[in-house]
């Protein structure tokens, strides 16, 4: 497994009904998607840094879906370019289920 966060920055705070917004609206198209465990669209305390969250079954998947076109895209949608980092997941726990 492996872990990617997605962290984007503004100087002004985010405004957490649009980034609501933006999860609702791009939910649908992670919903059974291929490879993809879990996902979670998320806002620091501060609202500087919206985070998105993604656990993939295969890295090779993983890095595959971070297309330039994609970056390119989700720049427009949040106003500030992510920064992409790749982490080995060593360990999960999953309570969903109890």
């Amino acid at each position: 497994m492996i872990g990617v966060l997605v962290t984007f920055t503004q100087t002004e705070k985010f405004d957490r009904s649009t980034v609501a917004k933006i999860a609702g609206e791009l939910r649908g198209p992670f919903e059974g998607m291929a490879g993809l465990r879990f996902k979670s669209f998320m806002l620091d305390e501060d609202g500087v840094h919206a985070r998105n969250f993604y656990v993939w079954d295969d890295e090779d998947k993983a890095r595959a879906f971070f297309t330039e076109e994609l970056v390119e895209m989700v720049t427009g949608i949040y106003g500030a370019p992510p920064t992409i980092e790749y982490l080995d997941i060593v360990g999960f726990v999953d309570n969903s289920g109890t």
